[in-house]
């Protein structure tokens, strides 16, 4: 029979057990070996069947045993150490509070999904990994962030495999009630609420659910409410689903919604209000908007203009597409519909808000209203994910600031990172305490701050191997169980199934590959030459097996294609005992994939892969890296550490060549380079070499992926300029900027370069000597206090464009002359070899701006000033 109504039954805990309740909601269990091993000791066996979860832990334990828990002296003793350890955690000071002062009082940070632990399972790839990191290695540093996003009932789905091998998705419903969250409440006891404005007169209304990610707050929207119709309620029914009007709501809900969440958060529990808000990609960009409709009502009321230059000046924006396809765009007239008079922030004119995200750029499409575009005009302070991705960002919108070369575009990186205690292995971190203790140890994973860790270069070479089979034996067993449930699920029986005893073996070369299956990530790149990857796996010496897993998208036909090529080749007898796939890819799986494989390969289409963090986490246990030179691996691969695959990204060449050539390298790479090497024995009869690479790949590379050194990063480059930044915009200084702005605009048509002249008049001069530059401009209705006049300079190649360019101020020298020209003046040296050149540029100039090319307003020679200044030296 089926049930009419579900409740959740919670249990009533002895008194002296009350604190395990505390330990459960604060989701640091899910990174703290002491908590999570003090939940194993509960009980064993029903810890293992809930997932590895307390909330559903606490909930199954029989009464008998929590009563023999109460009274047994050694378990309360645990319980109190573990509970009094994360009071200290929450409590005290931290690297953040040993800074000086200056920093932001608080940063809101928002996301559309945020993987934490797979017992909040509202993440759906590398963005909401890489978002639920952000928070654990802040709360880490101390920093005083608040996470914003929503959450999902059905969060994203379940994979699981036909008999043939086609994806098929699976949603399962969310009860919050047995989830780590907790209702955010009034102080009368009511569920706290925000709520949108809809066209014609209705209301989406959301509750707020708090996840405690260690020090940090995460705050999760919920549509699924009794005070909404049936539509309204499905606003947060799935991650990434529904159509055009169905995105839009929940990224309304999460950036207008998410802001309302923050201050009523922050008035319930008074927590410090952010100086600073993240957006973290563009799904949250319209919480720009609700600041500036905040800043443009009250007793100070700003105008739209200076609001907007408020906003701007604490609004961080990270990007984490290198492709336009991957930016939500919405119709101008969809999102027209749900603002204005009639919906959403009456107090701001519909055309304000359109032209903050319209693409009135070269090659954009101008009916189309852009996330990303709003996001990067709303946010003084912009970044991409790695260096490389950087500048493929700066490239990629380079039209919103015209006449800038794409390298001074205002967009910088950030190289994401990974939260070490999340990810390193058990074992790996109890090898590094058994070297200089278990405090040092964790603060070099959360911390960070060296560029090596020196203490691994003292651990023995067996040490380190067997370590290492240790990890890849329990990656065969895990690997085992769960292709014996996928194989169920597909239909088998178990007497069809006694192969799978001999699935992998602990003693061979395991290599993984596990990620997301969009076509640029080439899942199937090694089935490239299907006779050349049979002889790798069934090699008589030097066989490799590989783990392989990861989901398409529900809407991705062509992307659950390519997993069922993977599956039938996986499927084969012949091989099936060294090549698996396995579904349903999340964290948990990846928690124990990682440190089980000796190798981590990645081969997307350069440069279509942002960073890639899941590399990453495998170098943190000590695997090894065999990627395309993208993302992160392009700006930190070394020799010592890893392997690259060659690429062929020539942008003449064919796809399919271009797959064949790469596929091939990678076979090549296999087969000469890396599996000798794994096997490969020295005198002591261990592979000397290989250990040697394991060891360099955690001594040099271990700090640097650490989530703990982006975080500081951020805090350094970006929160707290902005803060600075957002405290200099109070209203009137807002109001000054914006009418500047406003006044610089209106003038540029007449700001122009007039005449070029130098002290030298040949085309030859000598390395360290200096040029004297007399420069004759208009600037209209504007003064010198507004604009900065420069000598650009450096080397140039054929087409005489200047690479590496150097900027030089120059001065004004009197005031203008009867025809309203002003001269500057100023020296230029010659400081390098070879073809030189150099040219003026006008840009605006205030006090207040973050960059010179913020107004994406330039003035350069014409070309007849061009052709009689002498410009090359050569």
């Amino acid at each position: 029979m089926k049930a009419i109504r579900r409740f959740t039954v919670r249990p009533v805990l002895p008194e002296p057990l009350l604190p395990l309740s505390d330990l459960a909601r604060n989701l640091r269990w899910s990174w703290h070996a002491d908590t999570r091993d003090l939940f194993q000791s509960v009980d064993p066996d029903r810890w293992a069947a809930c997932g590895e979860d307390p909330v559903r832990l606490l909930g199954t334990v029989p009464t008998r045993r929590l009563a023999e828990l109460a009274e047994d002296r050694r378990f309360l003793r645990r319980l109190r150490e573990v509970a009094d350890d994360l009071d200290d955690y929450v409590t005290g000071h931290r690297w953040y509070q040993a800074q000086g002062g200056g920093l932001p009082a608080a940063v809101a940070y928002f996301s559309p999904e945020f993987g934490v632990t797979a017992a909040l399972p509202q993440y759906s790839g590398g963005l909401g990994i890489l978002a639920g990191d952000h928070l654990k290695a802040a709360s880490d540093l101390g920093v005083p962030l608040i996470g914003v996003g929503l959450l999902y009932r059905h969060g994203y789905f379940r994979q699981s495999l036909s008999r043939d091998g086609w994806q098929q998705e699976h949603y399962p419903v969310l009860d919050p009630n047995e989830l780590p969250v907790a209702l955010l409440k009034e102080a009368d006891g009511t569920p706290a609420q925000v709520a949108l404005a809809l066209p014609g007169g209705r209301r989406l209304h959301a509750r707020i659910w708090l996840a405690q990610v260690g020090r940090v707050p995460l705050l999760m929207l919920d549509s699924d409410v009794e005070e909404n119709d049936l539509g309204e309620r499905g606003v947060t029914d799935r991650l990434y689903g529904g159509g055009s009007e169905h995105r839009l709501l929940q990224e309304m809900l999460l950036g207008i919604g998410g802001v309302r969440a923050v201050r009523t958060y922050c008035r319930l529990t008074g927590h410090p209000a952010p100086e600073v808000f993240h957006t973290n990609e563009g799904h949250a960009g319209f919480l720009g908007l609700e600041r500036i409709a905040e800043l443009c009502a009250g007793e100070a009321a700003l105008d739209f203009d200076a609001a907007l230059e408020s906003v701007r000046a604490g609004t961080v924006f990270t990007t984490h597409t290198p492709v336009p396809a991957g930016i939500d765009r919405f119709d101008r007239e969809l999102v027209a519909h749900h603002f204005g008079q009639d919906a959403e922030l009456p107090g701001i004119d519909v055309q304000h808000i359109l032209r903050l995200g319209m693409e009135t750029y070269p090659g954009g499409e101008p009916n189309l209203f852009n996330m990303a575009v709003m996001g990067l005009r709303l946010g003084q302070r912009a970044n991409g994910v790695s260096l490389l991705h950087g500048q493929v960002s700066r490239e990629m919108f380079s039209g919103l600031w015209p006449g800038f070369d794409p390298e001074e575009v205002p967009i910088t990186s950030v190289t994401n990172g990974v939260h070490a205690p999340t990810w390193v292995a058990p074992e790996v971190f109890r090898l590094g305490a058994r070297q200089i203790g278990a405090q040092r140890t964790e603060d070099a994973l959360t911390v960070g701050g060296s560029d090596r860790w020196d203490a691994v270069g003292d651990i023995a070479d067996q040490d380190i191997w067997d370590l290492r089979r240790v990890l890849r034996e329990q990656l065969v067993v895990e690997v085992r169980e769960r292709l014996r449930a996928s194989w169920r699920q597909r239909g088998a029986g178990s007497a069809e199934l006694g192969w799978i005893d001999g699935v992998l073996d602990p003693d061979v070369l395991t290599i993984g590959f596990a990620r997301r299956v969009p076509s640029y990530k080439r899942l199937t790149l090694m089935l490239r030459d299907r006779d050349r990857l049979m002889d790798l796996l069934l090699h008589p010496e030097h066989p490799v097996q590989i783990v392989v897993a990861g989901k398409a998208h529900p809407a991705d036909d062509g992307g659950k294609r390519l997993v069922q090529e993977l599956v039938r080749f996986a499927d084969d007898p012949r091989v099936r005992h060294r090549i698996v796939f396995l579904p349903d890819y999340g964290m948990a799986m990846a928690q124990k994939l990682y440190p089980g494989c000796d190798i981590w390969l990645n081969n997307p289409l350069r440069p279509l892969e942002a960073c890639g963090t899941s590399g990453m986490k495998a170098a943190l246990n000590g695997c090894l890296n065999l990627s395309v030179l993208d993302g992160w691996w392009d700006e930190w691969f070394q020799p010592d550490f890893g392997w690259a695959i060659p690429t062929a990204d020539g942008t003449g060449t064919d796809p399919d060549h271009r797959d064949a050539v790469e596929a091939a390298a990678l076979y090549d790479l296999l087969e000469q380079r890396v599996t000798p090497r794994f096997y490969e024995r020295g005198q002591g009869g261990l592979p000397d070499r290989w250990i040697e690479m394991v060891r360099q790949t955690l001594t040099l590379l271990g700090p640097k992926v650490l989530a703990g050194r982006m975080v500081r990063e951020y805090v350094e480059r970006l929160y707290t300029p902005a803060a600075h930044a957002h405290r200099a915009l109070d209203p009137s200084a807002a109001r000054e900027l914006a009418a500047w702005k406003s006044r610089v605009r209106a003038a540029w048509h007449a700001v122009t370069v007039d005449h070029v002249e130098t002290s030298v008049t040949s085309a030859t001069a000598e390395l360290g000597s200096t040029l004297a530059l007399r420069v004759h401009v208009g600037l209209g209705a504007l003064t010198p206090e507004d604009v900065d006049v420069q000598a650009v300079s450096g080397r140039v190649d054929e087409e005489d464009r200047i690479a590496d360019a150097l900027s030089v101020p120059l001065k004004p020298v009197g005031g203008p002359d009867p025809d309203g020209r002003w001269l500057y003046e100023g020296p230029l040296s010659l400081d390098r070899t070879g073809p030189f050149g150099y040219t003026v540029r006008i840009l605006p100039s205030h006090r207040l701006l973050a960059s010179g090319s913020e107004l994406g307003l330039v003035t350069v020679p014409p070309q007849d000033v061009v052709e009689g200044a002498g410009v090359l030296m050569r």
